[in-house]
């Protein structure tokens, strides 16, 4: 008996790692990608006490991109994408994030398999709502990924973040997670002494943040600037690869590839905070998007795929 062993056309635009452990292709549904909530534990279902309200980010929705000149723009391969979405807000980029100018999805996983490396690609798109006149780039103002990883010893989110404007100034630069250096809990809630999350832990909405783009959450990549294909119109998508590749016996970065351009990150690593209690074994995929004007900006993921070895 001879073993044949097939491949859907899906994978022939992904470089997985040895074991693919999830293919998301958001045509079928939201496989397990959900908006990204606090824990609502408290009297009267309240949460712990923080400076951002993290009950505000819109909700995702699987979306045919629908725009005020194109019917529909369908997905890279389909007809649906999983749309991230924010309202139309947006504070300072120097002050914690608005009320609603964030919209964050994850997938809630765990380790499998003991991997040495864990790995996330995906093909997506951004754009403003097209809801007034102009090309809109400069009011998206950023968007990322991250693991939230927790073995035995330790908490710690590995990510990435591209920079793309900052007060309707184009800034397309690339920064990786990592707390500062020194920073306090208080100073990491924004002056909330019993915050619930430690220096490293939630930085896309934690850590103070400076008039240059850079905050106590994020640190530069080296020759980071890279100039993301956009279009010329907000109803025109373009999708794009990304791909981020960590190593989790080192608790080190790897290789962030964006497009065709790979940035070596090794020998960098993400703020290693103490465990939480209950998600040992925690590895949990990211995206969020957030917005730099009073104008809602989208993130369409058309495709995902998280892998090991």
């Amino acid at each position: 008996m001879r073993r044949v062993v097939a491949y859907g056309h899906e994978l022939e635009r992904f470089d997985p790692l040895a074991r693919v452990v999830t293919l998301d292709d958001f045509d079928t549904g939201f496989n397990g990608w959900m908006d990204l909530t606090p824990n609502f534990v408290n009297a009267d279902y309240e949460s712990f006490d923080s400076a951002v309200d993290l009950t505000s980010w819109a909700p995702a929705m699987l979306s045919s991109a629908p725009m005020r000149f194109a019917a529909s723009n369908g997905s890279m391969d389909g007809t649906y994408s999983l749309k991230l979405t924010t309202a139309p807000a947006a504070a300072p980029h120097t002050e914690p994030p608005a009320d609603g100018s964030m919209g964050v999805v994850v997938k809630r996983l765990s380790r499998y398999g003991d991997p040495s490396q864990i790995q996330i690609e995906a093909w997506y798109s951004y754009t403003p709502a097209q809801d007034r006149v102009g090309i809109g780039e400069d009011d998206i103002r950023a968007f990322g990924f991250y693991f939230d990883v927790q073995d035995p010893q330790h908490r710690y989110m590995p990510g990435v973040r591209y920079v793309n404007s900052l007060g309707g100034k184009l800034v397309k630069r690339w920064q990786y997670w990592k707390a500062t250096d020194g920073v306090t809990h208080e100073s990491w809630n924004y002056g909330v002494s019993r915050g619930w999350c430690k220096p490293g832990i939630d930085n896309l909405w934690y850590g103070q943040r400076y008039e240059d783009g850079s905050s106590d959450g994020y640190q530069w990549v080296p020759d980071g600037e890279q100039d993301l294909l956009y279009n010329e119109s907000p109803d025109k998508l373009n999708w794009l690869y990304f791909r981020l590749t960590v190593d989790v016996r080192k608790r080190e970065y790897i290789e962030l590839q964006s497009m065709d351009r790979v940035f070596d990150l090794r020998g960098i690593a993400p703020t290693l905070s103490a465990p939480y209690r209950a998600i040992d074994n925690l590895i949990n995929p990211i995206f969020y998007v957030e917005a730099d004007t009073n104008r809602s900006v989208h993130l369409f993921l058309d495709s995902v795929l998280y892998s090991t070895q």
